[in-house]
């Protein structure tokens, strides 16, 4: 079943198939809305803003118009709006990595050292990303996170088409700039100037 037959079922009062749309987004908003949190350290909320934005979708499902956006698009926006808010009130009372007790773990199938160093890579990316203005972070989330194309990616961040391929020109530049350094390394050059 559709997404579309699912809402109008929802609309003519099978409120329990909800739960059907939920299972199918649930994963994507809730590490759209981690990543969006993760800037201001604010991780530990993620679970509850997703679920608000579920809520909220849910209270407002009789109005939306699949005219004028997929429910996907309708849905990220919703979530979006959400972390914004939240984040505009917590602005003062933001709480850092170490004193959240957030730590995270290694797969158990990989090397101690290669965990190690994924990891670390992988927090170098997610730092880089971290730094970025909200709007080139959230592009770029949805873009490279989400798989999804401009369209969708304008509607839900309010800008245009060309405005979102230029806020993900920017923010790409941006990241490979902030990882220039770590992944440089001069004897690779020395050997290039020799062949």
């Amino acid at each position: 079943m559709t997404d579309s037959q699912l809402i109008q079922l929802i609309k003519q009062g099978d409120t329990e198939l909800y739960s059907e749309l939920m299972r199918r987004y649930q994963r994507k908003i809730l590490a759209f809305v981690y990543h969006m949190l993760k800037n201001s350290h604010m991780e530990l909320i993620a679970e509850d803003l997703c679920s608000e934005t579920f809520y909220k979708a849910f209270r407002s499902l009789h109005s939306f118009r699949e005219v004028d956006a997929s429910f996907s698009t309708w849905l990220y926006t919703i979530a979006r709006n959400t972390v914004l808010s939240e984040l505009r009130k917590n602005r003062a009372g933001n709480v850092s990595l170490e004193e959240s007790g957030y730590t995270p773990v290694a797969p158990l199938d990989v090397a101690p050292e290669q965990a190690a160093l994924r990891k670390e890579r992988m927090e170098l990316v997610r730092e880089a990303i971290n730094n970025l203005p909200e709007k080139q972070r959230s592009a770029l989330i949805l873009r490279e996170y989400d798989q999804m194309d401009y369209q969708e990616i304008a509607v839900i961040l309010d800008q245009s088409v060309s405005s979102v391929k230029s806020l993900l020109f920017r923010a790409r530049s941006s990241v490979k700039l902030q990882l220039e350094s770590y992944f440089y390394e001069p004897e690779f050059e020395e050997q290039a100037e020799r062949v």
